[in-house]
């Protein structure tokens, strides 16, 4: 795909051309979100110069200089009356490592407030905290990807990888050819659909109940011996509580909650056990949910049982959802956490930040509070006043949405960096428009724990900005006397050095390795030569053990759906990405999914009175979305899909609980209940 560009000066520049590069993870295919990438570096609607909200309620333009002085005068403002903590920022997993670095410096020093977090906390934070918890460290697949080439078994939890990482399904061929691809999921994805030639299984549990599931298959492993003895002994330690926590979780019992037949139970333990090259990869299916975090721990304990973390040809990962969803949870951006993973609370590791920041660690703000607490005090009194977002569209992408709404309409200000005007900058009073990524140096971190380098690829537009710049301009603008670099080069070395000596300790890579191509796994200690694989002799505790976590299932966890309610059950679409806020606005794409379609099954549909193509109204106490009926037998008749990609009365989101579970603060996104009627009439869709 080739565009021809104009500059700046209004001269036709080079054309822009998208290509795959050979590549260890995606060996040159990208999916349609990358080759149309190209068309939303010129797309006519994106934003070329600051946008202000007059007094008569519409965007003005405005020079960078009025908008930035205007942004700081209204943060010094609410400061002084209101206090630091009246401020907060919401960034993304989209960020560049650098980018989010400073994002976290420029919030506890420069405004000096507790009140960040990003929207990785409601990607990663369950499989997170379950990894924090059993190996001392948290890393998306703790292997390259390249590994899983070699396997004969792999089990996909939640994950529906060939519609949103298609060059993933490349690493699967083996286990396919094996027999060996298992695919949990409710629905028959186009992952599931990868087993169709009856060589591997397709799983299809009613939603909610994967932690159930797991724990039925981690009895069968220990009922038929099947557990690796010595490596439980030798490696872990926990184990006589995870065997009393699972031993009512007979495959008969199993079957009476998950609906999947305690034959397949005792089929699919089997074939975990039966040899050398077992996977077990976690996804946002059985992570985005009150009880994610255990149940991430339930597949973290079925692996250690089995044996399989550290042991080479096998292993246990979870696959990281946004961009640089790794590294935007490393350096800052979340409200417990310092550059290098540091946790915030830690003496020594306040001290280290804190010296290369050149400040006191009492100057350094305390942990702040999770993405849905910081929302949900939006305008509320001792709560955030102001409200800075970089790289998230939350009025799409949060749950409980008309709640959120509510909150940004109670600012006193709202600032928002983006490319376009997203649903949620279309609330803001202030907008900046900010660079892309063919436009930016910079570094990111893939699901590996891989340090990629950015490198920028063209001009951008005159009237945009790189956010290292905005945030440099607005730290001058309120007083901060602490260095806000803009060479993202200047920023890698200052992350470096703040994250020595930390879990994701980057101080042995630099721009000059990467640009030879040099393969940069984190850890990467200076001095060393990374850790492409981890876990080979120890895990990151102090005792080098992991820990096996004893987990339950709490029925109050569980949707429970009256007469005439099915599970509404969320998801991504191969032609769309996260809010949509981009992808909505490539042509091709939005020609290929124009609109939200509800899925469900002929049979669902048929007690329903509903025919394909209904007009629908999906309905709860939260919210209505009102879409068309897709009927399906790829889904459950005790479920609806709704993809999360669509704004206004088609957000998913709207429907969705801003409960959250108690270790991540992960929302409840994947099982709420919803009531489904046709439409009819005036009430129809236009």
């Amino acid at each position: 795909m080739t565009l021809t560009p104009m500059d700046a000066a209004g001269r036709t520049a080079p054309p822009v051309t998208v290509a795959g590069r050979d590549f260890p993870t995606n060996r040159g295919g990208l999916c349609k979100k990358g080759w149309t990438s190209a068309e939303l570096l010129r797309a006519p609607s994106r934003l070329g110069a600051p946008l202000v909200r007059g007094a008569d309620g519409a965007f003005h333009e405005a020079s960078w200089g009025d908008a930035l002085d205007l942004v700081a005068g209204s943060l010094r403002g609410i400061r002084s009356a209101h206090g630091a903590d009246a401020v907060g920022v919401f960034g993304g997993g989209g960020l560049t490592n650098e980018k989010a670095y400073v994002l976290g410096k420029f919030a506890r020093l420069a405004l000096g407030t507790s009140r960040i977090d990003y929207n990785g906390r409601y990607c990663m934070s369950s499989a997170a905290a379950a990894g924090n918890r059993a190996f001392g460290i948290d890393r998306g697949l703790p292997f390259p990807l390249e590994d899983l080439d070699g396997a004969s078994t792999i089990l996909l939890l939640g994950t529906n990888v060939a519609e949103t990482m298609p060059p993933f399904i490349g690493h699967l061929a083996g286990a396919q050819a094996a027999g060996g691809l298992v695919v949990v999921d409710p629905r028959r994805t186009a992952t599931a659909r990868l087993t169709d030639d009856g060589r591997g299984l397709h799983v299809q549990p009613a939603p909610g109940t994967d932690l159930a599931l797991l724990l039925g298959l981690t009895h069968v492993v220990i009922a038929e011996r099947l557990a690796d003895a010595d490596y439980v002994d030798a490696r872990t330690t926990g184990f006589d509580a995870v065997r009393r926590s699972v031993a009512s979780w007979w495959p008969e019992r199993v079957q009476s909650v998950t609906g999947v037949p305690a034959l397949t139970l005792r089929r699919l333990a089997r074939r975990l056990a039966s040899g050398e090259g077992t996977y077990i990869l976690t996804g946002r299916g059985v992570e985005q949910h009150v009880d994610g975090t255990d149940t991430a721990t339930a597949a973290i304990n079925l692996a250690l049982i089995l044996g399989l973390p550290g042991r080479p040809g096998s292993g246990y990962g979870t696959l990281t959802g946004q961009g640089n969803g790794q590294g935007g949870r490393e350096h800052g951006q979340k409200c417990d956490q310092l550059p290098g993973y540091r946790k915030i609370v830690d003496p020594d590791a306040r001290a280290h930040v804190a010296g290369v920041w050149g400040v006191e660690p009492d100057a350094i703000p305390g942990p702040g509070v999770p993405a849905v607490e910081l929302l949900q005090s939006l305008g509320r009194p001792g709560g955030v006043r102001a409200l800075l977002v970089h790289g998230s569209n939350l009025v799409v992408s949060s749950p409980n949405v008309e709640a959120v709404r509510e909150g940004i309409a109670r600012l006193d200000l709202l600032v928002v960096c983006d490319f376009f005007l997203s649903e949620t900058a279309a609330l803001a009073d202030v907008v900046l428009p900010v660079t892309q990524w063919a436009e930016e140096e910079g570094t990111m971190t893939n699901l590996e724990g891989r340090i990629l380098r950015r490198r920028r690829a063209i001009t951008p537009p005159g009237g945009v900005r790189d956010e290292l710049w905005i945030l440099s301009e607005l730290a001058r603008r309120l007083g901060s006397t602490a260095t806000f670099d803009t060479d993202p080069e200047l920023v890698f070395e200052e992350l470096r050095l703040a994250s020595e000596g930390g879990i994701a300790d980057y101080s042995g890579i630099d721009y000059a390795m990467l640009d030879r191509g040099e393969a940069a796994y984190w850890p990467f200690p200076r001095g060393s030569a990374g850790t492409p694989r981890l876990f080979a002799e120890r895990f990151a505790h102090a005792d080098g053990l992991a820990r096996l976590v004893a987990v339950s299932v709490r029925e109050a966890a569980r949707p429970r759906p009256a007469e005439g309610e099915l599970t509404l059950v969320t998801g991504r679409l191969l032609e769309h990405y996260q809010s949509g806020a981009q992808t909505r606005r490539v042509p091709e794409l939005d020609e290929a999914q124009p609109e939200a379609l509800a899925s469900m099954h002929p049979a669902t549909a048929d007690r329903l009175g509903i025919a394909d193509g209904d007009d629908l109204e999906l309905a709860n106490g939260r919210g209505t979305v009102r879409c068309r009926a897709r009927l399906t037998p790829d889904i459950r008749p005790d479920a609806v899909f709704l993809p999360f990609h669509y704004g206004d009365e088609q957000a998913a989101n709207l429907l969705t609980s801003d409960a959250v579970d108690p270790i991540s603060s992960m929302p409840e996104f994947k099982t709420n209940v919803v009531r489904v009627t046709r439409l009819v009439g005036a009430g129809a869709l236009a």
